[in-house]
């Protein structure tokens, strides 16, 4: 019933035109604006749930909880970055990853998508703000059919991805985080080992910083347009010695050339992306030393920038999923002793708690040999994948000597969801805390406290 109101407030174009001639008539200009106004997919759909009042219910409220959720409590991850995460029907989740990205950089996101219905998938990027640590803006939002999105980095800020399902499905997503330059390649047949000078280097004894980085190649090698634009200058100075200034309009940006050994291109001449503007030299105050290109960009209203970030093409490719994907959504335990869970998939990360031999786990994810758990307290982390084992094999079995309810959870709170005559044999097959985790004949699991058995 709530799937069916769902599809019935969020698809329909009847009643979205009945509303918008509704409102016109009751509310004026102002109503009307309010129907048309900008929303990203995953707005829409909270709207649409509250519309429809869904947000009163128990699913509903957990849906829109989950989403503000995930803004406040992310995973911290280095890209390039790819993890494979199980979502539940019965239980709404949103995953959310955080990483730093640097100006100039160009963000990749791609999700895949294993369900056995089709879904609607929500993908949404915040800047996070570096002062105010629940501050976020939003960014960019994904087509929710092709699960995608580029978006360049115009500021050294952590950045959040969100990924969430819409409610009562279930299955698995993929997501994979790269980062890009933005820029082409200045120098033809070179790439970013070519750079051996970076931003920030001292010059004259420390009197001045590089605002730049030098690309070395042989004299005479062409040098590029890096992007579309419009040649703003080309002329003869002492440090630089023949430059050339291009206007990237598109990006707010101009892109330096310094040290050429001939300028090919006139001021206000326009340049598509390879186009040669010159060719390398060691004119200005690089004469005597090796012949190289000296880049720079300049971002309107702010200044130099580093390029590094803009051109560095040598990127590396994320960690593939190596852990079982079948294990997904379902409970595992400890395999040892004193097992670190940690916030991301590196021995490097910070703890978050250690656990003792056979406690019950939920697998929720993996991210290269690391499987992405969750304990009954709600506590999560990541484990390597040879500490956890499959509940396939019991640790041992009980017979109960009277009557007892099993629970949803191992709390003194839980609900119960079935009862167990006296002389029933249970399969053990994990622990928390003071209670067991037994298995049913029907394949469901419970919670029974350790004093019952």
């Amino acid at each position: 019933m709530l799937l069916k109101n769902i599809n019935r407030v969020i698809r329909p174009t009847f009643y979205f035109l009945f509303l918008t001639l509704f409102l016109a008539s009751c509310g004026g200009k102002e109503a009307v604006k309010t129907i048309f106004q900008k929303r990203t997919p995953y707005e829409a759909y909270a709207h649409g749930l509250r519309e429809a009042k869904l947000h009163r219910t128990t699913l509903g409220q957990a849906w829109l909880l989950a989403g503000q959720q995930a803004l406040r409590d992310s995973v911290r991850v280095n890209l390039p970055f790819q993890e494979t995460a199980y979502f539940r029907a019965d239980k709404p989740t949103a995953g959310s990853y955080s990483f730093l990205a640097k100006h100039g950089e160009l963000i990749d996101i791609k999700v895949t998508t294993r369900t056995q219905q089709d879904i609607k998938l929500f993908i949404d990027l915040f800047e996070l703000s570096q002062t105010s640590p629940y501050e976020t803006k939003h960014v960019a939002a994904a087509d929710t059919t092709t699960l995608s999105l580029e978006y360049r980095v115009d500021e050294n800020l952590p950045h959040l991805v969100r990924v969430q399902p819409e409610l009562l499905h279930s299955g698995s997503y993929t997501i994979t985080i790269i980062t890009r330059p933005s820029l082409s390649f200045p120098v033809k047949g070179k790439n970013g080992k070519a750079i051996q000078s970076y931003w920030g280097a001292e010059r004259d004894a420390g009197a001045r910083r590089h605002e730049g980085v030098d690309i070395f190649a042989s004299r005479g090698t062409p040098v590029l347009a890096a992007a579309k634009g419009i040649v703003s200058r080309v002329s003869n100075t002492p440090i630089g010695g023949k430059v050339v200034w291009l206007s990237d309009i598109n990006n707010r940006q101009s892109l330096y050339y310094a040290h050429l050994d001939s300028q090919l291109v006139q001021a206000g001449q326009q340049v598509n992306i390879g186009d040669t503007l010159g060719l390398v030299g060691n004119t200005g105050n690089a004469r005597g030393t090796v012949p190289h290109l000296h880049f720079g960009v300049y971002a309107f209203g702010q200044g130099a920038v580093d390029p590094f970030p803009f051109i560095n093409d040598n990127r590396q490719q994320p960690t593939p999923v190596r852990v079982p994907e079948e294990q997904l959504g379902k409970w595992g335990r400890t395999a040892k002793n004193n097992i670190t869970v940690r916030l991301a998939p590196t021995a490097k990360a910070t703890a978050v708690t250690t656990l003792p031999k056979n406690t019950a786990l939920q697998i929720t994810g993996g991210a290269g040999n690391w499987f992405r758990v969750q304990l009954p307290n709600g506590l999560s982390g990541y484990l390597p994948q040879n500490s956890l084992e499959s509940l396939t094999k019991p640790l041992r079995t009980e017979k109960l000597k009277t009557d007892v309810e099993l629970v949803e959870l191992p709390n003194m709170q839980a609900p119960p969801i079935a009862l167990i005559k006296k002389d029933s044999t249970l399969a053990v097959v994990a622990i928390y805390a003071a209670y067991q985790l037994v298995k049913l004949t029907d394949g469901s699991y419970g919670w029974l406290l350790t004093t019952q058995s």
